[in-house]
C-alpha cells in the first residue's frame, strides 16, 4: 500500500471502524467484500492505507493489486498478475501455487497446452478458448482459498475504473462464487477480506465498471461504503496538523472553501501557498492542475525531468525502466528521485517501483509536456520495451510516438496474448487497432502471417464472445468486402457462413440464408471437412428460421454424420438441438429434451459454452411451452449459472435466458421479484439486451404505472431486434386494448406481426396468437358499445374485423413458427379469442349468452395452466356472460376470485373494472354501490347521465321537461351523495364506480 506517514489520519473514523470491523470478522472466517467509492482525492487510498496497517498489525497478508490508465488499451487481468506475483515470491505459498498451476498462465511461467489458435470452442475462426479460460478463474478462486487456509488475507484492488474487462470479469467470479460464502460443513473457513476502490467520479452512464458494480451489490457478502466529502471543520483541523508554523483563520478558510471537502485538494492548495503564508500574497491556481504544476514546478530541474519521464510511463515505473528511459548517471537519479519522493510527489514501492501519490499528479505532469517531448519520451519507452512481454504498453507507446508499425506489431502481440488469456474485450481492441493501421503501414513492415480479412473474421469472433453481436456483423461484412473475388473457396466460406451466423444473432435471417447459402455452395462437402461441417450448421439454422424445413433437415443429418466421422462434438450438439427444433414440438416431450441433454453434455465436454447454453435455452423453453414452468425455472438457472461463470452474461442465448426467467416470474404472479429483477439488470444489460426486462413493462402496464408506453416504444429505437419488437408489441397492443381504442390496439397489433414476419421470414410468428387476443378485446368493447347505442351498422364493422383477427390466432395456433400446434399458453390465448369473437358478434338466436359462457368458461379453465393475471382477466370476463345469463352465484364466485387475484398483484386497472361489474351487476356477497355511496334517485340517475355529457342546469332542464332550478337541485342532490366537490370530479367518479357508462363513439 501506499504510505503517507507524516499527514495524520483525520475524519473517516466511522469508515475506517467498518473496515476494520470486516477485517477482524474475517480473521475469524467470516470473509467479506467492500467497495470503497469516491471522488478523485477524497480519501480512498489513505482509509484503505490505514485498513491494510490495521490487518498487518493483526496479522494479516495485504496483497494489493492496481489497475492503470492505458487509455483503450488494457492489460489483461493486471491487477491480479501483481497480486499472484507477490503471492508467487513467499515461500509460504508454494505448495499451494504447485497445485494450481492453471494461475502460472498470469505469471508467464504455464507450458499448458494455450496456443491461442482459439481450439476447442468447435469453430474454426480462431475464437477464445472459453473452457481454458474457466479452468484459469477456478485455478485462481482455488489457490486464493488455499492461502487463507494458511493465513488471514486481505486483497485491495485499487483504482478499479480503469479496470480491464478479464478483470472484472475475473472479479465476478471471485466474488459471486464460493470464496465469500459459508464453507461446507467440516471443511475451514475463507479467512479473507477483499477491499476495492474506484472514481464514483469517472463512472459516467456508459462507463463498462457501472453493470458489474450493480451486480456486485446485489450479493450478501459484498458492502459498499462510499467515502463523501469532509466536513469543513475536519478539512481545517487537517489544514492546521499540516503545517508546523500558525495559520491565519482568513487563509485555512480560503483552502477549506476551495477544497470542497476533498483532503487531497486541500493538502495541494496548503502546499502551493507561498513561504509566507500571507493572505494578501498573489491569488493560488484557479484549477488544481495549475496547483500540482505549481508543486513540480518547485523541484530541481533535473526532478522535473525525472517526473514528466515518469509521467510517460503511467501512475507506475520500474526504477529500472525509468532509469534506462531518463539516461541519467545512477547518483542523479537517486537524488532526483529522493526530491520527488521528499515533495510527496512519488511514493517509492517496495518491489522497486515509484508510483505518482495521486493520478490527478500524473495526469496534469502529463497534460503539461510539449507535444515533441511527448512524441519522443513514448518512443523511448517503446523501445525499452521490445522483446519484452509487455506488448500491450508497447503497443501504446508506439502508437503514441507515431510509431505506427511497431505499433501494429505491438498490438498483434497482445491481442494474441488476450487471446490466451481469454480477454475477449480486449482481444477486439487490440485487433481493431491493428486494422486501423494496417493502411498506414508499408506492406514490407506487416507481418506475414496473416492478412487483413483473417483479422477482420478474428476481431468479428472476438466481438462476438464480448456480447457487441452488431459489432460482430459490422467487422464480418468489412472481411467480406476485403475478400473481394481473390479469396479461395474455404476462406470465402469462412466470411459468409460467419456473416451468416452473426446476421442470425441480430434477426437479420433472410440476409443470414443466402450468405449461409453462398457459402455451402463454395465448399464442397467432399472431402469431409471441418470449415464444411460449420458452414452446414450455420446453414440449418438460417434455412429453418426461414421455414425452409425439408432443406435445413437434409443438411442437418449430413452435418450430423460428418460431425460424427470427424469427431466434433460440439458440432454434434449443435446440430442434434437443430434437429429437435426442425422436429414439431419435439423440445416440449420428453424424448426431445432428452435428446437435448445429451446435446447439452457433448457441447459441455467439448468446452463450447456458447453451444452448451443453446441446449440449456431450448430446454426451458420447451418446458415453459409445455405448461412445465418449475421445470423451466431450474433450467434457467443452470444456464444463467453458467453464463455467469464463463462471462457471457450479454451474450444472445443469456439474454433469451434471462428474459424468459423474468417472463416465468411474470407468468407466475411473482411481480414483485419481476420488477426487482429488471431493475437490478437496467444498468448492466448492453444497449440491445433491454428486451431482456420486458416482463416488467407487462407488470407496469397491468398496473397502471406511468411511462409503460414510452419505455416500450424506446425499445424500437436503434437497430431492429426482434425480441424487443415482439415486447414491444405485446405492450402498445394491450395499452390500446386498456384505454378502450379499438383501432389503435388492432393497429399496434398489425404493424407488431407485420414487423416481426419480416424480421424473421416467418408468416406466423407465435405471438399472433397473443396479439390478435389482446386486439379482439378492444374490438368486442367497440362492437358492444355500439349495439348497446343503437349503432347497429358500426358494430357489424367491427364485428367484421373481429373475425379477420380470430382467424390469425386460429391459424398461429394450429401452425406456428416450428409448423404444429401450440402449447398450453398458445391454446390458452385462443380460447381468449374465440371467446372475445363472440363477444363482438350480435346475438342470433337464444343460446347465443350460453355459447359465450361455454366459452369464457374454456378460457377460464385453459389459464389455469399457471398465470394468475390473465386467468383473473378471463374469469372477469366469465362473470360477465354468467350474469347476462342470469347466473348470479356463479358470476360472483369468478368476480370475486378475480378481484381477490388483481389486488393480490396490484392489478389496480382490472380491481377497479370488476368493482364495478360487481357493483352494476349487485353480486351477492360482494361490495355494490349502495354500500359506498348513497343511492341515486331514477331522475338523479338521468340528471348525471346529461351532466357527463356536459350539460348545463338550464340545458338537463329543457331535455327533462323540468325547470332549471329543479335541475339545480338535483345536482346539488348528486355531489353531495357523491361526495363530490363539483360537477367534473361527480362524473368522473360516477364512471369510476359504474353508475354510469361511457358514451358509444364513432363506428368503424
Amino acid at each position: 500500500m501506499a504510505q503517507t506517514s507524516g499527514t495524520p489520519f483525520i475524519g473517516r473514523g466511522s469508515e475506517l471502524a467498518r473496515l476494520t470491523d470486516v477485517l477482524d470478522r474475517a480473521r475469524y472466517g467470516t470473509p467479506r467484500a467492500v467497495l470503497v467509492s469516491g471522488d478523485a482525492g477524497v480519501g480512498k487510498t489513505r482509509v484503505l492505507t490505514e485498513a491494510a496497517a490495521h490487518a498487518t498489525r493483526t496479522d494479516m497478508t495485504v496483497l494489493t493489486g492496481h489497475c492503470v490508465d492505458l487509455g483503450d488499451v488494457g492489460l489483461p487481468y493486471l491487477p491480479f498478475t501483481e497480486i499472484l506475483g507477490m503471492l508467487a515470491a513467499d515461500e509460504r505459498f508454494a505448495a499451494a501455487f504447485a497445485a494450481h498451476p492453471a494461475v502460472g498462465r498470469l505469471l508467464g511461467t504455464d507450458t499448458g497446452t494455450g496456443t491461442g489458435t482459439g481450439t476447442g470452442t468447435g469453430t474454426p475462426d480462431g475464437t477464445t478458448d472459453t473452457g481454458s479460460r474457466l479452468r484459469l478463474f477456478d485455478g485462481v478462486a482455488a489457490l486464493l482459498a488455499a492461502v487463507t487456509d494458511i493465513t488471514p488475507l486481505l486483497l485491495v484492488l485499487e483504482d478499479l475504473h480503469w479496470a480491464d474487462q478479464s478483470s472484472r470479469d475475473l472479479l465476478r467470479f471471485l466474488l459471486s462464487r464460493g470464496l465469500l460464502q459459508n464453507a461446507a460443513p467440516g471443511a475451514p473457513a475463507h479467512r479473507l477480506a477483499v477491499f476495492a476502490s474506484y472514481r464514483a467520479d469517472d463512472l459516467h452512464r456508459r462507463h463498462p465498471l457501472r453493470p458489474l458494480l450493480a451486480e456486485l451489490v446485489r450479493l450478501p457478502s459484498v458492502d459498499r461504503l462510499e467515502l463523501r466529502p469532509m466536513a469543513d471543520s475536519e478539512v481545517a483541523r487537517l489544514v492546521r496538523a499540516l503545517r508546523a508554523e500558525a495559520l491565519s483563520d482568513t487563509t485555512v478558510r480560503r483552502i477549506v472553501e476551495r477544497a470542497e471537502g476533498n483532503a487531497f485538494y486541500a493538502e495541494e492548495l496548503l502546499a502551493a501557498l507561498p513561504g509566507d503564508v500571507d493572505p494578501a500574497a498573489p491569488a493560488m491556481p484557479s484549477g488544481l492542475a495549475d496547483v500540482l504544476l505549481i508543486r513540480v514546478e518547485q523541484l530541481s530541474d533535473t526532478a522535473q525531468q525525472v517526473l514528466r519521464t515518469a509521467a510517460v510511463a503511467g501512475r507506475r515505473v520500474e526504477h529500472r525502466l525509468l532509469h534506462d528511459a531518463v539516461q541519467l548517471p545512477q547518483d542523479a537519479l537517486e537524488s532526483a528521485l529522493r526530491e520527488a519522493v521528499g515533495r510527496q510527489l512519488l511514493v517509492p514501492g517496495e518491489d522497486g517501483t515509484y508510483s505518482f501519490r495521486h493520478a490527478l499528479t500524473r495526469e496534469a505532469v502529463y497534460a503539461d509536456l510539449l507535444p515533441g517531448e511527448r512524441v519522443r519520451l513514448h518512443g523511448t519507452f517503446a523501445g525499452l520495451l521490445t522483446g519484452q512481454a509487455r506488448s500491450a504498453e508497447r503497443a501504446h507507446h508506439s502508437r503514441e510516438s507515431h510509431d505506427l508499425a511497431d505499433a501494429l506489431t505491438a498490438s498483434l502481440e497482445a491481442a494474441d496474448h488476450a487471446q490466451v488469456l481469454g480477454a475477449p474485450a480486449e482481444e477486439l481492441r487490440h485487433l481493431e487497432a491493428v486494422l486501423e493501421l494496417w493502411s498506414t503501414v508499408d506492406p514490407a513492415a506487416r507481418p506475414p502471417t496473416c492478412g487483413p480479412v483473417t483479422l477482420t473474421l478474428r476481431a468479428s469472433a472476438a466481438a462476438a464472445h464480448a456480447g457487441d453481436a452488431h459489432r460482430a456483423v459490422s467487422l464480418t461484412r468489412a472481411a467480406l468486402a476485403r475478400a473481394g473475388s481473390d479469396a479461395d473457396s474455404e476462406l470465402a466460406a469462412r466470411v459468409r457462413y460467419t456473416l451468416a451466423g452473426n446476421l442470425i444473432r441480430v434477426d437479420s435471417t433472410k440476409a443470414a440464408y443466402t450468405y449461409s447459402s453462398e457459402a455451402l455452395a463454395m465448399i464442397p462437402a467432399e472431402p469431409p471437412s471441418h470449415t464444411w461441417v460449420w458452414a452446414a450448421a450455420t446453414h440449418v439454422m438460417a434455412a429453418r428460421y426461414m421455414g425452409h424445413d425439408e432443406d435445413a433437415q437434409r443438411v442437418a443429418r449430413q452435418a450430423l454424420r460428418t460431425a460424427e466421422e470427424l469427431r466434433l462434438p460440439d458440432a454434434q450438439a449443435d446440430l442434434i438441438i437443430s434437429l429437435v427444433g426442425l422436429d414439431g414440438g419435439n423440445r416440449r416431450t420428453p424424448r426431445g429434451r432428452e435428446r437435448l441433454r445429451r446435446a447439452r453434455d457433448l457441447a459441455r465436454h467439448a468446452g463450447n459454452v456458447s453451444v452448451e447454453m443453446r441446449a440449456l435455452f431450448n430446454l426451458a423453453i420447451g418446458c415453459y411451452e409445455s405448461g412445465a414452468l418449475d421445470d423451466c425455472l431450474t433450467w434457467l438457472s443452470e444456464g444463467l449459472e453458467r453464463a455467469g461463470r464463463s462471462g457471457l452474461l450479454s451474450s444472445p442465448y443469456a439474454l433469451e435466458l434471462r428474459y424468459l426467467q423474468s417472463l416465468i416470474l411474470y407468468t407466475l404472479g411473482r411481480w414483485d421479484e419481476c420488477a426487482r429483477a429488471a431493475a437490478a439488470d437496467a444498468e448492466r444489460l448492453p444497449p440491445a439486451g433491454g428486451f431482456a426486462t420486458g416482463p416488467a413493462l407487462y407488470v407496469a402496464l397491468a398496473r397502471g404505472e406511468q411511462g409503460a408506453v414510452e419505455r416500450a416504444r424506446a425499445l424500437l429505437t436503434g437497430p431492429f431486434d426482434w425480441m424487443a419488437s415482439l415486447v414491444a408489441g405485446i405492450v402498445l397492443t394491450d395499452a390500446a386494448a386498456l384505454r378502450g381504442d379499438a383501432e389503435g390496439a388492432v393497429a399496434a397489433m398489425r404493424e407488431s406481426l407485420a414487423t416481426l414476419s419480416d424480421g424473421s421470414g416467418n408468416e406466423r410468428p407465435d405471438i399472433g396468437v397473443r396479439l390478435a387476443a389482446l386486439a379482439l378485446s378492444a374490438v368486442a368493447d367497440a362492437a358492444v358499445r355500439l349495439r348497446r347505442g343503437g349503432d347497429e351498422a358500426g358494430a357489424l364493422r367491427w364485428a367484421a374485423t373481429a373475425s379477420e383477427l380470430v382467424e390469425v390466432a386460429r391459424s398461429t395456433a394450429a401452425k406456428g413458427e416450428d409448423g404444429t400446434r401450440q402449447g398450453p399458453e398458445g391454446l390458452a390465448w385462443l380460447a381468449r379469442a374465440e371467446a372475445e369473437w363472440l363477444r363482438a358478434r350480435p346475438e342470433t338466436d337464444g343460446a347465443a349468452r350460453e355459447r359465450a359462457v361455454a366459452a369464457w368458461e374454456t378460457a377460464v379453465n385453459a389459464f389455469d395452466y399457471g398465470d394468475p393475471y390473465e386467468l383473473a382477466r378471463s374469469r372477469r370476463r366469465f362473470a360477465e356472460a354468467l350474469l347476462a345469463a342470469d347466473r348470479r352465484e356463479e358470476a360472483a364466485v369468478q368476480a370475486g376470485a378475480a378481484r381477490d387475484t388483481a389486488d393480490r398483484l396490484g392489478a389496480v386497472p382490472l380491481r377497479e373494472e370488476v368493482d364495478a361489474l360487481i357493483r352494476r351487476g349487485r353480486l351477492a356477497g360482494s361490495p355494490s354501490a349502495a354500500d359506498r355511496i348513497a343511492a341515486l334517485t331514477a331522475r338523479e340517475s338521468d340528471v348525471l347521465r346529461l351532466l357527463a355529457r356536459g350539460r348545463t342546469n338550464r340545458q338537463i332542464g329543457e331535455e327533462l321537461f323540468i325547470s332549471g332550478k329543479t335541475a339545480s337541485v338535483h345536482v346539488s342532490n348528486i355531489l353531495a351523495k357523491l361526495g363530490a366537490a363539483g360537477r367534473t370530479e361527480a362524473v368522473a367518479i360516477a364512471y369510476r364506480e359504474g353508475l354510469i357508462e361511457p358514451e358509444p363513439t364513432a363506428s368503424a
